[in-house]
């Protein structure tokens, strides 16, 4: 399908599932306003570049997703806004009672309270144009739990119950709210700790990978950051109309267990 004539602003999205994500909807021909807290030469260039790939208009918008003015600003920068996708997310692992409360403030204002701000920006345009599309980035853990991820899993949970919410919200107003939720996804952030496992389990890296880091997803395979973004691009679509206030998981079975 085609996205033309749709922007699509996609948070915390110059690496990983983020920019796997605006380059596919870059592809499905939708401008795209890319973002993270830094304002590099590096992050402007990497919009351009793919400006020039997919013959379509990227922006780069610098804004801290934990702060809530900032995450409102960059709707209104952006100028307009068909496609909001939260992406933006960061982690901490401690036991809950160790778990520090600088690290539990910062990962609910930018895992959950951010795309409140966002949503709460973008949706009065997106009804009054009579479509949007709102695409959160949620997790596993946004249906299940782990131990140690306190902060994680209450945000993940979180933006499920703020997409069913927002969902309910513009029902009947031609703009949908669904969630994605990955596990495990082979990100370079993800890649970058393999060999560590490799060393601390004294295993080959195809044995980290399936006996350790994919333990609980049973494919016993990474979902791609391209796989996020074409079930985003899906969710953009059409065909798509009717899915609204849902889950969709991308987690090679993991809450099926």
């Amino acid at each position: 399908m085609s996205l033309s004539g749709k922007t699509a602003i996609v948070t915390g999205s110059n690496s990983g599932i983020g920019l796997g994500t605006a380059r596919e909807l870059a592809r499905a021909g939708a401008d795209v306003v890319l973002n993270s807290f830094t304002d590099r030469d590096e992050d402007h260039a990497l919009a351009a570049d793919m400006a020039k790939e997919f013959g379509v208009k990227v922006r780069y918008i610098k804004a801290d997703m934990s702060k809530g003015e900032e995450c409102r600003a960059l709707v209104k920068k952006a100028g307009g806004c068909d496609i909001l996708v939260n992406n933006a997310g960061i982690q901490f692992v401690s036991p809950v009672e160790e778990f520090p409360v600088e690290k539990w403030n910062a990962i609910l204002a930018i895992n959950l309270s951010s795309a409140f701000h966002t949503i709460a920006a973008a949706l009065p345009g997106m009804r009054a144009k009579g479509w949007g599309r709102i695409v959160n980035i949620a997790s596993a853990h946004g249906l299940t739990a782990s131990p140690f991820k306190s902060a994680y899993v209450a945000a993940k949970h979180g933006i499920v119950g703020l997409t069913k919410t927002v969902a309910l919200e513009a029902a009947g107003k031609g703009v949908t709210c669904n969630a994605i939720c990955p596990g495990y996804v082979l990100t370079p952030l993800v890649e970058a700790q393999i060999p560590e496992q490799m060393k601390v389990h004294n295993m080959d890296r195809e044995q980290v990978i399936r006996e350790v880091m994919l333990e609980r997803q049973p494919s016993r395979q990474f979902a791609t950051v391209e796989e996020i973004g074409g079930t985003t691009v899906f969710l953009c679509s059409d065909a798509a109309a009717q899915i609204t206030g849902t889950t969709i998981s991308v987690d090679g079975g993991w809450t099926a267990l």
